[in-house]
């Protein structure tokens, strides 16, 4: 069993460098000409997909295989106000990113922001999801990553959870394959349980994400032993292992806001749950902390468990 860890968007260990960097729509606005407005979005864009590469490169140089890509890399990509050309004025930076990646055998994904609910009862918020997730297949397709995929939550509950589920299960079938094929589920801390993630990923025929988190504030009655072996047998013919996310939590064990770092003992436990299945798993750590929080949790897990081998700084074998 080999487990590689993954860190989210931002590294720490590179100061003043983020892909993350935003031009609002009002401010998009106020500027005078068409000229000014598009040489605004390109500067920025062109500074977020250069931090990107050094990010990229930091992670290479760190032995990290594991990241996901802010969705925040082209402001105003998706603006229904705003149509300009990102696409093609940075498609030799898209392929040398891509490139990159493959050269390097990293497992690249993203998360869409919360605000794309695809079971969503006003239909302009399913049809505003759609743009936006077309962003991020787009980004796959122009690095040349076949292998990305988002990660989204199930959404609304409005008018009853087993409604909201149907609705999404509808809603679902009339996206296009080039996105859906793309999508992942999570589980979420406060509405749908990982067991009704679940339910809806064999429905769908689209893989499972476990939040280890998020089951433990909102668990619906189940232990991580029960679902386990199912959430990751809806990656089966999958090319890539089964991803998982994990975090602790900031003050209390419920406490749904994350932590800085990992709490090592927690995440030793967790894998000893895992160990029993014998399937690779690629985890990814949601704390605040970032590539320092994988680092630490590296030197606490090396302490704890002396007997796992490590491959490099961010994989271990059991």
């Amino acid at each position: 069993m080999r487990v590689r860890l993954g860190y989210v968007s931002i590294a720490l260990g590179l100061p003043k460098t983020t892909s993350s960097s935003n031009v609002t729509y009002t401010y998009y606005q106020k500027l005078t000409t068409e000229e000014e407005k598009l040489n605004k979005l390109k500067k920025v864009s062109y500074s977020n997909i250069v931090d990107l590469r050094k990010i990229l490169k930091y992670n290479i140089q760190n032995n990290i295989h594991f990241y996901r890509i802010t969705s925040s890399l082209i402001p105003l990509a998706t603006h229904p106000e705003v149509n300009w050309d990102y696409r093609k004025i940075f498609a030799v930076d898209f392929k040398i990113i891509g490139d990159l990646i493959k050269k390097y055998n990293m497992r690249i994904d993203t998360h869409p922001d919360q605000f794309n609910v695809i079971n969503s009862v006003n239909d302009k918020v399913v049809e505003s999801t759609k743009r936006n997730l077309w962003f991020h297949v787009n980004l796959f397709k122009d690095m040349g990553y076949p292998l990305g995929k988002m990660v989204l939550h199930i959404g609304s509950a409005t008018g009853g959870k087993k409604t909201a589920i149907k609705r999404f299960e509808n809603n679902f079938k009339k996206y296009p394959d080039e996105i859906t094929s793309k999508l992942i589920l999570e589980n979420d801390d406060k509405t749908f349980t990982a067991m009704e993630t679940l339910q809806l990923c064999k429905i769908l025929g689209i893989p499972m994400v476990l939040d280890v988190h998020h089951h433990i504030c909102n668990d619906g009655g189940y232990s991580i032993e029960e679902i386990l072996p199912d959430i990751l047998n809806t990656w089966k013919g999958e090319k890539l292992p089964p991803k998982l996310h994990f975090s602790s939590p900031k003050e209390h064990p419920k406490d749904r806001k994350h932590a800085d770092f990992i709490d090592g003992k927690d995440f030793v436990e967790f894998i000893e749950l895992c160990k029993p299945l014998n399937k690779d798993i690629d985890i990814m750590l949601e704390a605040k902390k970032k590539d320092l929080a994988l680092f630490n949790l590296a030197g606490s897990i090396k302490k704890l468990r002396k007997d796992w081998k490590w491959i490099d700084s961010s994989t271990f074998e059991l």
